[in-house]
Parts: structure tokens; C-alpha cells; sequence
């Protein structure tokens, strides 16, 4: 029986290598976000009816239970892997966020994410041997200065896994994140609030690592079929998680759009 994964944010980015690798290797994949002809241009790169396409906000649970409903029909009743991998990158002082900017990023980052496991529960229960992998962070390690409503949304995340993981393991099912640094994605052209730089040159300026998309892509097979509730991806991830446990006073106390 072919194997089947759905996945948000397949438009462009994470969603789009990842939808690549796992076609690759013989998979369906379900590709869902705002960005219709970003999903167009995905399937493109994917082999002839190996996916569908699903026109969806996360935020929408009735979306959700659509698109998901519509997915299974090509799939034979299959979800094999939910990648919850949706978000967007709005980072800033706090006191210089837009509300609106900030009730944004919590409901695309976190409310989606619950949405997308409560439902996707009931496919994936009924698939032996599935996950959810969730895109946390290595803003999920360690929040830094400006990324304060950014990174209770990771942080949320790999809260929810870790509670998911033990909640779902009489089902069968695997809770799991990435946590991925800084990716090489349209997401780091973007400006932070109260600042007049790109995200992506605050990372260079400060000496960090992107990383391409293709090793996260990677990362995302390895949660889904390993053992290990969070998958780092990174140096700058690897890094976090050795200081937070090891040397915490080697964290640097502030990193911001305004450094």
C-alpha cells in the first residue's frame, strides 16, 4: 500500500522540499496552504498523481476537516505522516508589534497546530505506524530579544508534542517536531517590527548558519521514522540545546533586529 503525507505550508519553503523527498520515495502527498499557485507550482516538481492539492488556512478548522476528508479520498483511508509545518516568521519588540500582527503569528503558529493534530488524529490512529511531525524551532530552545510572540508559538509546539506523544502511544501514534535554526526560506526577507532589516541580514550580521531547505526535508523523514521526540537541525540548534543544558551563561542575553 502506497504511503501518504500531508502537509501545510507546501506552497514554497520547508513544505515544498519536503513534499519533494518524500515523492522521491515513492509517497502521496497532500499539499495544502493559502498560496494556490504556490501549490501549483509544487505539484509540478512532484511526479504525475502522486499528490493533491488543498486551498486551506490553518486557522479554519472546518478547512481542515475538508481538506483532510478530501485527502483520504485519494489516499485509500491512508495518513501516514501529518506534517504540521504552516507558519510565518514576524519577529519585532513587542511593544512595537502590531496586535493584529501579533494575534497573527499565534494563531497561524499554535492554534493551527492544535487544529491540525486534533483532527488529523483520526486518520492517523487508524494508520499503523504514523506520526505528527510539527515544525517547532531552535526559537523553541531559547528565546532571544524580539522574537517574544514568535517563540511561545515554538515553544507551544514542542509543549504540545511532548504531551501528544505519551497521550497518543496506546493509539500507535508518534508525536514528533524538527527544530530547525535559521532556514534558508522567503521567510528571513521579511522586516522585523521596529527595525529597518530584513531578518535574513540580522542572522548574517551575526555570524549564524542558514540551512538549506533540502536537510530539512531530511530531518522531517528522520522524525517521522525515528525514535526521538525532537530532531534538531542545525549548528545554531545544536548549539542552544547544548548551552541550555550544559552552559547556560554562554546564551547570548540579547540578539535582536536592533544588535
Amino acid at each position: 500500500m502506497q504511503k501518504a503525507i500531508f502537509i501545510t505550508g507546501g506552497g514554497s519553503g520547508i513544505g515544498r522540499a519536503t513534499a519533494q523527498h518524500f515523492a522521491s520515495r515513492g509517497w502521496f502527498v497532500g499539499l495544502a496552504d493559502v498560496n494556490a499557485s504556490g501549490l501549483a507550482e509544487t505539484a509540478a516538481l512532484l511526479p504525475n498523481t502522486m499528490s493533491s492539492m488543498h486551498v486551506m488556512d490553518v486557522r479554519d478548522r472546518a478547512a481542515w476537516q475538508s481538506a483532510l476528508a478530501d485527502f483520504v479520498t485519494h489516499t485509500g483511508g491512508r495518513l501516514d505522516v501529518l506534517f504540521n509545518n504552516a507558519g510565518i516568521g514576524t519577529g519585532g519588540p513587542l511593544e512595537a508589534m502590531d496586535p493584529n500582527d501579533v494575534e497573527r503569528v499565534l494563531d497561524i503558529n499554535l492554534k493551527g497546530v492544535f487544529w491540525g493534530a486534533q483532527i488529523g488524529f483520526e486518520y492517523l490512529k487508524n494508520t499503523p505506524g504514523s506520526a505528527l511531525v510539527s515544525t517547532s524551532s531552535a526559537a523553541g530552545i531559547y528565546a532571544s530579544a524580539g522574537m517574544s510572540a514568535y517563540s511561545a508559538t515554538k515553544f507551544g509546539v514542542r509543549a504540545m508534542t511532548e504531551s501528544l506523544d505519551r497521550e497518543w502511544a496506546d493509539a500507535g501514534v508518534k508525536a514528533r517536531t524538527i527544530m530547525p535554526s535559521f532556514i534558508d526560506t522567503p521567510l528571513l526577507d521579511t522586516t522585523a517590527a521596529g527595525s529597518n532589516q530584513a531578518i535574513r541580514e540580522v542572522v548574517r550580521n551575526a555570524g549564524l548558519e542558514f540551512t538549506p531547505v533540502e536537510k530539512v526535508a531530511q530531518a522531517v523523514w528522520d522524525a517521522a521514522h525515528g525514535t526521538k521526540v525532537h530532531t534538531l537541525v542545525g549548528k545554531t540548534a545544536r548549539r542552544l540545546k547544548f548551552a541550555t543544558r550544559w552552559a547556560p551563561w554562554l546564551l547570548p542575553k540579547r540578539f535582536s533586529p536592533k544588535d
